[in-house]
């Protein structure tokens, strides 16, 4: 069945992730992460290495280690954490891309690019801090 929206694995790892992070005292490892999320701990360790090397997260590495927040969870929005995975969002005009239109009117009537506004809107608005 086909789905009109659908965000990847890795950016919903990075997001859940993000906020059972920002919910761990003092921190949480990726075999927690991966246990809560049903993901792969080697997917959730890339996801994550990724995060940290964009300078949300701190790694600690032993027993007692795991990921800790770098910035305040009330600094960090769904769209930071979305692009880091997933790269800008980019809004066009035509879902297709075209510069010209064999059509007088966009058959889409820009319901593409409306929906993209609003969850670019929708992720820039949501803070980690709302989920704790």
């Amino acid at each position: 069945m086909s789905k009109v929206v659908s965000i990847s694995e890795a950016a919903s790892i990075a997001l859940h992730g993000m906020i059972l992070i920002a919910r761990s005292e003092p921190s949480i490892n990726v075999m927690q992460i991966a246990e809560k999320t049903g993901a792969s701990k080697h997917h959730v360790a890339k996801i994550m290495q990724r995060l940290a090397k964009n300078n949300y997260l701190s790694s600690h590495r032993g027993p007692s280690g795991g990921f800790t927040l770098k910035k305040s969870p009330e600094d960090i929005t769904f769209l930071e954490i979305y692009e880091t995975i997933e790269g800008s969002i980019e809004v066009t005009p035509c879902p297709l891309d075209k510069q010209v239109c064999p059509f007088d009117k966009c058959i889409m009537n820009n319901v593409t690019n409306e929906m993209t506004l609003r969850f670019r809107a929708h992720l820039q608005k949501q803070t980690l801090d709302q989920y704790l």
